[in-house]
């Protein structure tokens, strides 16, 4: 559920795009304006006030907030402009550069989404970067990670919620047979069953692994792997039990300790805020008794929180 707010009489894509071109007129940007406009619209409102910024001024709106904006405000707002697709292909795209290589990002965003959102942001990044997301993977991952990536973007899961019950029993008893009850791992049965199996499939294997061995696959997990191929198991396995309680956690590690960790709380709270900010924001509460809304403004100051809190749909 998100948590953008419309205005329920939000003035029209080209008034918008006349307002933000008045704001940027002038000594300075009049950045509150900006913020009152774009973080009030939705990806397709943004998609069109874009459309209709570049048939009035001949100008690429994204280019003008890039040069009016600036910090962390800019790319939190850079990356909100981008539709759900090219931001998670943007996103994964920056993560894979040389001089911004983060493949903790990027194995977040791949084992977090749904297979249909993995097939439709390939096509975005190759369209747009003019490279396969594969070739690119395959260039700096490594290991077990490495093939868990490409199996993952590349195999089509089923997405719905029936689960074969015998199917299930078998795959906990391969797993518990690829681990806890052998010396050493067997990572490619691990890779096999967590690409090739649907959320509420993988989530029922849990539960039979449960009542059969005592444990969870996220304990499992945690003592048979380790790194960057255990964040991709863990990611799997904890969006098969619940997206919104998965992206708490990641909040709360990018809040938590000294300093912020603010691509991590830019990156989750833009590509949550029209999906499931609202569950997660519940979630948020229930498990750390701080309102996610709190803990963004202790830990951000000026527009930049100002913009954060509107996506989150906060009235302060």
């Amino acid at each position: 559920m998100s948590t953008l707010s419309v205005p329920p009489m939000a003035l029209s894509p080209r008034d918008d795009a006349t307002h933000l071109h008045k704001a940027f007129k002038g000594f300075g940007c009049d950045t509150v304006a900006v913020i009152n406009i774009l973080a009030h619209r939705d990806a397709t409102q943004r998609g069109i006030i874009q459309q209709e910024f570049r048939a009035l001024y001949h100008e690429d709106l994204l280019k003008r907030l890039a040069k009016e904006l600036s910090g962390k405000l800019e790319d939190a707002v850079l990356l909100w402009m981008e539709d759900p697709a090219s931001r998670d292909a943007v996103v994964v795209r920056r993560a894979l550069s040389e001089d911004t290589l983060d493949l903790s990002a990027v194995t977040e965003v791949i084992c977090s989404r749904t297979p249909s959102q993995i097939q439709v942001f390939k096509q975005i990044y190759l369209q747009r970067f003019g490279s396969y997301l594969e070739n690119d993977l395959g260039r700096h991952a490594s290991g077990d990670h490495k093939k868990l990536l490409l199996a993952y973007v590349s195999i089509q899961r089923y997405e719905g919620f029936e689960v074969d019950g015998m199917i299930a029993q078998n795959d906990a008893k391969d797993l518990y047979r690829a681990g806890e009850k052998k010396l050493g791992t067997d990572e490619n049965t691990f890779i096999r069953i967590f690409s090739e199996r649907s959320r509420a499939h993988l989530a029922a294997v849990d539960s039979v692994y449960k009542n059969m061995h005592g444990n969870s696959l996220e304990k499992v997990i945690k003592k048979e792997t380790s790194g960057l191929f255990e964040q991709g198991l863990l990611t799997i396995v904890r969006c098969a039990e619940s997206p919104a309680k998965y992206f708490t956690k990641v909040l709360h590690k990018a809040m938590k300790g000294l300093g912020t960790n603010d691509t991590t709380l830019i990156r989750v709270i833009v590509t949550r805020t029209e999906i499931d900010m609202e569950y997660i924001k519940a979630e948020y509460l229930k498990k750390y008794r701080k309102t996610l809304v709190d803990a963004v403004h202790s830990e951000t100051s000026g527009n930049y929180r100002n913009f954060l809190l509107a996506l989150l749909g906060s009235k302060r």
